[in-house]
């Protein structure tokens, strides 16, 4: 069933309340990357184009005392948004009230507002009572009551049932997905649900447990499952080789030997690693076939491994990335996340899909961002996403 968009809705004149995703890198009150803020202009200039009043509520960090709330302060993104959007943006200092009241009265059509941090709520007189972020359901019941329609465009917190995004939307006629959401549930969702095949997955990272559930859901659906990262040595470890002194979860080797019967042919590992004495960027490094000698770490996939995955990934026509391939934050190992992203770049046949941190890191960082069909905003929530689960916040979206 398709989801009620915000293009299906009339808004000129409403009181449009928008849960974003603001989330950003904040330091003594400077934004270290606006890129989430950027993510959600289409949305926010669209409701007010067409005459809503946006009322924008996101969440910024963690807050779990009353001294984490300076810090974690809306005003500067809204100081950002208001650069951003090139008009000005009104900021209340408080989530509840008659002064957030009277603000929302005081708008004309067209309008955006930012009230304070959501997770404010989490922390009331001291006392950490997590209103926000337990999805108390007056807080929900009273921030929508603030409003006429919901949108919501965090995809960011879709796996999260909170106040603002599952509490306001179970007491609202009508709850629509933004721009940003649509794209994510068009994307990812159509990946895990309605691929075009062949459809490969790249699934990287340090652990095994926490890709199980992606690897048990895309087994049934993906063509082939390419293998990268720390987790691979403890599906080499299943298969009976020397994995040297490479990162391995023991209590997950069985697990892994099933994950490996299960899959037969469709789950392909790297070939070849790049080693090293210690986990340093300067240490001594060096390429082996196979089993990891004694001594040595495994802290990126060889050429031979980046050259087969390239051949896989070639026919592909649909692929999905979460993970890196190999110690990305260190330079000496990161050859194979940015072979792997530049290669993903050259797939014009294919829709591309890219979700999680490091492998977005990558492809921003060689510039081919661009050439990729979507760049998931959300890490969580896209693995979730990937595993099948219901994510509560799409749940929670009025279906068409």
């Amino acid at each position: 069933m398709a989801k009620l968009t915000v293009s299906d809705l009339d808004l000129k004149g409403k009181k449009v309340l928008m849960r974003v995703d603001f989330n950003v890198p904040i330091k003594d009150g400077v934004i270290g990357n606006d890129n989430r803020i950027v993510a959600a202009l289409p949305t926010i200039k669209y409701v007010s184009e067409h005459g809503g009043k946006a009322i924008l509520l996101s969440h910024l960090g963690r807050i779990k005392k009353e001294e984490d709330k300076p810090g974690l302060s809306m005003r500067p993104v809204a100081e950002r948004l208001s650069n951003l959007l090139n008009k000005p943006v009104t900021f209340v200092p408080t989530t509840e009230g008659k002064q957030l009241e009277d603000a929302i009265d005081g708008l004309n059509d067209g309008d955006v507002l930012v009230m304070e941090n959501t997770r404010y709520e989490d922390v009331k007189n001291g006392e950490n009572v997590k209103r926000e972020s337990g999805n108390d359901p007056e807080l929900g019941k009273y921030w929508a009551s603030l409003g006429d329609v919901f949108v919501n465009d965090a995809f960011g917190t879709a796996h999260r049932s909170h106040a603002s995004n599952v509490g306001i939307a179970s007491n609202m006629g009508q709850t629509a997905a933004g721009f940003l959401m649509e794209k994510e549930i068009k994307f990812i969702g159509g990946a895990v649900d309605n691929p075009e095949h062949p459809f490969v997955a790249i699934l990287g990272g340090a652990k095994v447990s926490d890709k199980i559930g992606v690897i048990d859901n895309l087994l049934a659906k993906a063509d082939k499952i390419l293998i990268g990262g720390g987790m691979t040595y403890t599906f080499y470890a299943a298969k009976g080789m020397k994995i040297g002194n490479s990162l391995v979860e023991k209590d997950k080797i069985d697990l892994a030997k099933e994950i490996l019967d299960k899959a037969g042919d469709k789950l392909v590992l790297p070939t070849d690693s790049v080693v090293a004495e210690k986990f340093d960027n300067d240490a001594a490094h060096k390429t082996v076939d196979g089993d990891i000698p004694d001594g040595y770490m495994a802290l990126d996939i060889g050429p031979k491994s980046i050259a087969e995955f390239e051949d896989v990934l070639k026919s592909a026509k649909t692929v999905v990335w979460n993970g890196p391939m190999g110690v990305f934050e260190m330079s000496n190992y990161a050859e194979g996340t940015l072979e792997i992203g530049k290669f993903l770049g050259t797939l014009t046949e294919a829709k591309t899909i890219v979700g999680g941190g490091d492998s977005t890191a990558a492809v921003q960082q060689l510039g081919v961002a661009d050439k990729l069909s979507h760049i998931s905003t959300g890490g969580g929530a896209s693995l979730e996403y990937l595993e099948g689960k219901t994510l509560p916040g799409i749940a929670a979206i009025s279906d068409k």
